[in-house]
C-alpha cells in the first residue's frame, strides 16, 4: 500500500474555522476520543503525531473523521497538506490509533458526545431517513452539542420543526444534561432552500 492509495476528504467546521475535519477511507478508530493536548496524547500514536505538527491543538478521533484544531489563524490550504501525511503515515504503520488509557480515561464531554451518537443512530436517523433526511453530530463543548443536517433537511421550510420537535426532544428524554443543542446547517445551502442567505 503506497500513501496514495489512502485517499482522505478535508471540511473546514462551520462552526469553527480553526477546526477541519479528515475523513479517511478505512475506519481510524471504533469509538470516540478526543485530545485536549499533548500530555493527553502521550501513547496514542495517531494523536501523538498530529500534536508534532507546529500549532496542533486539539484532536479528536471518531471511526473514519479525525478533526484538528489548531491556533487561529490558520490557512488550512497551507496547513492541511502535512495533516494528511500524518494521517497517510499512520495508517501505513499499522499501529493502533488511540492507547486504551486514553480511552478509559475519557472525560464527561467525550461520554456525552458517545450518548448522543447512538440516539442519532438508533433512533433519529432512521426516523428521519423516510424524507431523505440526515442529522450528523458535529461537536460537543462541554453539554453543548452541534449538529448540522444533511439531504433533504438541508434547507426544508421544517427544519426548526424538526430540530426543537423531534430531534431536540428525543435527545433531552435520554440524555438529560445535554445544554444547548445548535444547529450549524447552511440552509440556504440546500436543494430546498427555505431560510435567506443573508
Amino acid at each position: 500500500m503506497t500513501a496514495t492509495d489512502i485517499k482522505i476528504q478535508a471540511e473546514i467546521l462551520q462552526h469553527d474555522r480553526s477546526s477541519c475535519k479528515f475523513t479517511l477511507d478505512r475506519p481510524v478508530f471504533d469509538g470516540f476520543v478526543r485530545f485536549l493536548n499533548r500530555e493527553r496524547a502521550q501513547g496514542s500514536p495517531l494523536a501523538e503525531r498530529l500534536f508534532a505538527l507546529p500549532g496542533v491543538q486539539a484532536v479528536m478521533i471518531q471511526g473514519q473523521e479525525v478533526t484538528v484544531a489548531h491556533e487561529p489563524p490558520v490557512d488550512w490550504r497551507a496547513f492541511g497538506p502535512s495533516v494528511g501525511a500524518a494521517l497517510r503515515a499512520y495508517v501505513q504503520s499499522g499501529e493502533a490509533a488511540v492507547s486504551e488509557e486514553a480511552v478509559k480515561n475519557a472525560p464527561a464531554e467525550d461520554l456525552l458526545r458517545q450518548k448522543v451518537q447512538k440516539v442519532l443512530e438508533e433512533q433519529i436517523n432512521p426516523a428521519i431517513a423516510s424524507h431523505g433526511g440526515t442529522i450528523s453530530l458535529l461537536d460537543v463543548q462541554g453539554n453543548t452539542v452541534f449538529i448540522k443536517m444533511g439531504g433533504g433537511c438541508q434547507g426544508c421550510s421544517s427544519a426548526s420543526a424538526t430540530l426543537r420537535g423531534g430531534v431536540e426532544q428525543a435527545l433531552r428524554e435520554q440524555i438529560p444534561e445535554i445544554g444547548q443543542i445548535l444547529d450549524t446547517t447552511d440552509h440556504a445551502a440546500g436543494t430546498n432552500p427555505y431560510y435567506s442567505a443573508h
